[in-house]
């Protein structure tokens, strides 16, 4: 026996009153999730928040929708998904290893006005796109700019030139930042070199 058909325009009273009844529960219930949650899951996401969100309204929407999906059913696994992703969020902060196995690492793509071309090649960004985010920022010149970081939620952000005397090693913030291995290296060979030819 097949199952029943559903119409394009109206099934029954029935049918949308427990689409209603379904829709209210589901609101209630992801605000007290996004609440047990915390801020994260609401702020800039990265790639695993954005996935975890995704699911919760794919389940949300199952579960108001389909006739075969209870209400019980779909509130348990999008339960079940919050406690996943509340939990690798401590496990994250606990050991840093995993970390670096789930999120993406910032990545540096301008270091003292010079594009880093590789980079931006790696994570497939123009540089009609970078100039775009420049501007948003309020800058007009790359030589105005000592580094454009892409952290792990898609944001750049633009370190104005400031302090021309600090190396990558003393800007400890940076420190987790791909890409700054080897402009280290030779940014203490550039100071080297310059303090040998004023002698």
């Amino acid at each position: 026996m097949g199952s029943p058909q559903i119409d394009v325009w109206f099934n029954s009273w029935a049918r949308l009153s427990a689409i209603g009844v379904g829709s209210v529960f589901f609101f209630v219930f992801a605000i007290m999730l996004m609440r047990a949650l915390g801020k994260r899951t609401t702020a800039q996401m990265n790639n695993f928040d954005w996935i975890i969100t995704v699911a919760i309204g794919s389940l949300a929407s199952s579960g108001i929708l389909l006739k075969d999906v209870s209400i019980s059913d779909a509130a348990i696994a999008i339960l079940v998904l919050g406690v996943c992703q509340w939990s690798t969020t401590w496990l994250v902060i606990q050991a840093p290893w995993l970390s670096r196995l789930i999120k993406p690492t910032p990545r540096l793509l301008v270091h003292r006005g010079e594009l880093l071309t590789p980079a931006l090649r790696k994570e497939r960004i123009s540089t009609d796109e970078l100039y775009g985010r420049l501007r948003e920022h309020g800058f007009v010149d790359l030589d105005r700019v000592m580094a454009v970081v892409l952290e792990t939620d898609g944001r750049m952000t633009v370190i104005p030139t400031g302090e021309e005397n600090i190396s990558l090693g003393q800007a400890k913030l940076l420190g987790n930042v791909a890409g700054i291995e080897g402009l280290e290296t030779s940014q203490e060979e550039d100071r080297i070199e310059g303090t040998e030819e004023r002698a």
